[in-house]
């Protein structure tokens, strides 16, 4: 690899033999964007190949039509709703009850969204039912859930993590709880385009619904709300970063 390269995005534009010996069998060359950039081995070839497919997805969102939605300084372009305590530490969001365990309340963007992707990092409290979630399209003046809702919970308690959830489960996302990885970084990608949802839950894919019957207010355009209250007389934590979103029109 030349000297100065950034991380490698492959696109292989032309793959030519560049000579045959008995020892080596073909020796490739291979361009990207014109320029030459290796000679290989068809093996050396094919991992290259593939590492650069792996450093596509990625980086997927760092392209231009994904926005950043957390700064990891403050809570700018949020907007705290009920009586939960939500802050900022170590570049991370921080929501709770501070020891209460009847606080509860969201945490909303200003801007509203209808059809989009979402991918954010979430770590969750251990114990019980205490759950957490993301309200999709939610009404912006409403501390309750008034559209779509992708759970963030323990399978054990049926609090499905990767779940979708309107008034009752319309997909139970990662039943078993063998996916999600207790008290640890998990990362939840959404797929949100009318009325069906996509969820994948640390790359796997868990839920695939299409609503039959959506109300029409779930598939209007509103706020993302991250969500906290205390169950079972437990005031709990839910932790999130890396949150970034890309808008489909």
């Amino acid at each position: 690899m030349q000297a100065g390269h950034q991380r490698l995005h492959l696109v292989v534009e032309a793959v030519e033999v560049l000579r045959e010996t008995a020892k080596l069998g073909r020796v490739y060359v291979c361009f990207a964007h014109g320029v030459t950039i290796y000679h290989m081995t068809r093996w050396k070839l094919a991992f290259v190949a593939l590492c650069g497919l792996v450093c596509l997805a990625a980086d997927k969102t760092d392209q231009a039509d994904w926005r950043t939605l957390f700064n990891g300084k403050d809570l700018d372009g949020w907007v705290p709703i009920g009586s939960a305590a939500w802050k900022v530490e170590d570049g991370i969001i921080v929501g709770g009850q501070d020891g209460d365990p009847k606080k509860s309340g969201l945490l909303t963007t200003k801007d509203t969204f209808k059809d989009f992707e979402l991918v954010l990092d979430f770590m969750i409290d251990e114990h019980g039912k205490y759950n957490s979630g993301v309200y999709l399209r939610n009404d912006p003046k409403k501390e309750g859930r008034t559209g779509y809702q992708v759970n963030i919970g323990r399978g054990a308690a049926q609090e499905y993590c990767g779940g979708i959830f309107t008034n009752e489960w319309l997909s139970k996302g990662d039943e078993k709880d063998e996916i999600r990885k207790k008290l640890d970084w998990n990362t939840l990608h959404i797929l949100a385009q009318g009325a069906h949802i996509v969820v994948d839950l640390n790359g796997q894919r868990v839920a695939d619904y299409t609503d039959p019957k959506p109300q029409p207010k779930w598939l209007q355009e509103g706020v993302l709300g991250l969500q906290t209250y205390g169950a079972e007389g437990h005031a709990g934590w839910v932790k999130f970063r890396n949150i970034k979103i890309r808008k489909i029109k």
